[in-house]
């Protein structure tokens, strides 16, 4: 199918530059280009994965000042 189209400045210098690369013809690389930007738009748009955090708090009497003693009592004698 021929068609007419016109392209901004910087995509024609870029389409020429990967032409000139990958050694295809213009039209090989902006059909290349248009089929992967045509399937990249068929992707649906996926909800981002957000963690919830949640205040777990310390034992009642341990701090985070003695790291030696919240490892014995959280991991037992044996952490080290």
């Amino acid at each position: 199918m021929r068609t007419t189209l016109s392209l901004d400045d910087d995509v024609a210098r870029q389409l020429d530059r990967e032409s000139r690369r990958s050694g295809a013809s213009f039209k090989q690389v902006v059909n290349h280009f248009l089929r992967l930007g045509l399937m990249a738009a068929k992707r649906p748009v996926r909800k981002p994965f957000v963690v919830t955090p949640r205040n777990l708090g310390l034992p009642p009497g341990l701090t985070y000042d003695n790291v030696e003693q919240l490892l014995e009592v959280v991991e037992g004698p044996a952490h080290r």
